[in-house]
């Protein structure tokens, strides 16, 4: 522990709880692919000033720290929560994509992915090697690329919704590893265009009362099916507020429902209240609030009875997705980081470096199988 002392500036005893306590989990899988590393811990939760995700590295030649993405509050009605949180500022309006949050960090001679829980994933990082340009990090050697893993080839959340087959990155922040200082967004804006990267949509930049032109602009979204909004202030100085669509709050029950034995009730209910409010704030007439209850209700009851009628056909419940690796040496790492998270699997090799990834969800089979033999429900 007295590298994480010394990077953190902790009396060793501090660290030491960090230890007891179990908040210090490992990071990664040792393996050549990650030969920059010596070792390298993450925090499983919030310590102090350190969020959750934070990850500190003892490298070959220097000690590195990159703090957990902040969580981002919800709003839960336009009126008036924009305005009172950001007063009298300009408000502008990011894409929220539908994807997983990284950290794209250089440690020694290579770039590494490190995603929200503070895990080096080495799918991502291969991806992050072979798409950006690290030409940034000569300039900013100590900062991240914050950055929506986005596309169909995604091991945590795949989508077609971009028409992305693959795996592309959109950055949204650019923060200092060690004070988690974000730049502003014209310097975002700057650094994408010299570094040539993608960047997430700003749609809009309005007054902080201006409800009717981000209606508008979530409407757009939600008939696009996108996942939302991020309200940003330009200096960045203030923290972000988030906003998610009626469609991607369907989607999440969607998901959440086909799995309800991994999910607990506060996931499933905040969706459910987060369209509520919604439908009262949109002042809804008959028609599309019974829209909403019919899209609302097959949300939740569509995807259970698949997991059900799976069960009895004596499959076990799992999602599927469809990776793309350029090294056979990866897939072995992508397999042990896996185990790693205690995740049930199977991989597929297919060709082409492509893999069929099943995660077998254990706690939802094993629950649909007693309830079918005769179980009651507890």
């Amino acid at each position: 522990m007295n590298f994480i002392a010394q990077a953190l500036n902790l009396s060793k005893s501090a660290a030491k709880r960090l230890e007891e306590r179990n908040i210090l989990r490992k990071a990664l899988v040792k393996h050549p692919f990650f030969a920059d590393i010596e070792e390298a811990f993450r925090f499983e939760k919030k310590f102090g000033q350190f969020e959750e995700g934070t990850v500190v590295v003892k490298a070959k030649d220097t000690l590195k720290v990159f703090r957990g993405f902040p969580k981002v509050r919800r709003a839960l009605l336009l009126h008036p929560t924009i305005k009172k949180h950001f007063g009298s500022r300009e408000v502008v309006l990011e894409e929220k994509m539908n994807g997983y949050n990284v950290r794209i960090v250089k440690i020694g001679e290579n770039l590494y992915a490190i995603t929200r829980r503070g895990l080096i994933c080495p799918y991502t990082t291969e991806k992050a090697r072979i798409l950006i340009d690290d030409e940034f990090f000569r300039d900013y050697p100590d900062y991240m690329l914050c950055c929506e893993a986005v596309g169909k080839a995604s091991p945590y959340v795949p989508t077609d919704v971009y028409g992305i087959k693959t795996l592309e990155f959109f950055l949204f922040d650019v923060r200092d590893g060690k004070t988690n200082k974000p730049v502003t967004i014209d310097e975002k804006k700057e650094i994408a265009e010299k570094y040539n990267l993608k960047l997430a949509e700003i749609l809009a930049t309005v007054s902080s009362d201006d409800i009717e032109k981000m209606r508008d602009v979530l409407e757009k979204l939600n008939r696009k099916r996108r996942e939302g909004v991020v309200f940003k202030d330009r200096e960045m100085e203030l923290s972000p507020l988030k906003y998610t669509t009626s469609y991607a709050n369907q989607s999440d029950l969607r998901y959440a429902f086909r799995f309800f034995g991994e999910y607990g009730r506060d996931f499933m209910l905040s969706r459910v209240v987060r369209e509520a409010f919604q439908s009262v704030e949109f002042g809804e007439k008959e028609e599309e609030f019974n829209e909403r209850c019919l899209k609302l209700g097959k949300a939740i009851l569509e995807p259970m009875i698949e997991s059900i009628k799976a069960c009895k056909r004596g499959e076990m419940v799992y999602e599927e997705s469809e990776l793309v690796f350029e090294n056979q040496e990866v897939i072995e790492l992508f397999k042990m980081h896996l185990k790693l998270l205690g995740v049930d699997f199977t991989i597929e090799v297919l060709d082409d470096g492509r893999v069929r990834l099943k995660r077998f969800m254990r706690s939802t089979s094993d629950r649909i199988r007693g309830i079918l033999q005769g179980s009651p429900w507890k």
